[in-house]
């Protein structure tokens, strides 16, 4: 039995690491690549993706800028929960504006929940070539407006914890220096 002067047994500190990019930077796959070598080590990690949460936890909230704020709470509340219990919480999200993203890091600073901002700044003229999901394409044919970084804003992280130019290395070097940073900070 636990009682409040004994410590936990294998207690495992959790965090959330948050990848803020605009839409195909690369968060996601970096996202999934981590998690990957995280799982070999056998750590408990969890990936709060910005698409499947908008579909199954966001479902009916529009892209003002009010309801991408509700959005980025929501998931900053989960991933908090998540990471007060142990678990590495990769949250690949675009995540726009700073006040947003600045809130989420206040609730976990609240809890005394480790967070990190990560930053996978790639440049739109080379999201726009990888289109993963054929944003900039129906962008350009008119099809949608409000795309993040095209014609509505991306307000970049000023002091992220640590910034990946994803264009200028592969996946795994992109998840390997982001594992680099987790370690050197006592998260893994």
């Amino acid at each position: 039995m636990t009682t409040p002067d004994t410590p936990l047994e294998n207690h495992v500190t959790g965090a959330t690491v948050w990848l803020t990019g605009l839409p195909s930077a690369g968060k996601t796959t970096i996202a999934y690549e981590l998690a990957d070598r995280l799982r070999e080590e056998g750590r408990r990690v969890e990936i709060l993706d910005g698409d499947e949460i908008r579909e199954f936890l966001s479902a009916g909230l529009g892209f003002s800028r009010e309801d991408r704020f509700t959005n980025v709470q929501r998931i900053g509340f989960v991933a908090e929960l998540l990471a007060s219990h142990g678990v590495t919480v990769l949250v690949p999200v675009i995540a726009p504006y700073a006040d947003s993203r600045e809130a989420v890091r206040k609730r976990h600073e609240a809890a005394a929940t480790p967070f990190v901002e990560v930053h996978v700044a790639t440049p739109v003229d080379v999201c726009s070539v990888r289109d993963v999901k054929g944003l900039y394409a129906k962008q350009a044919a008119g099809e949608i407006s409000g795309l993040t970084g095209v014609d509505d804003p991306y307000e970049a992280p000023e002091a992220p914890d640590l910034r990946i130019e994803s264009q200028n290395q592969t996946v795994r070097e992109s998840a390997a220096q982001l594992h680099a940073l987790l370690t050197e900070r006592g998260l893994l």
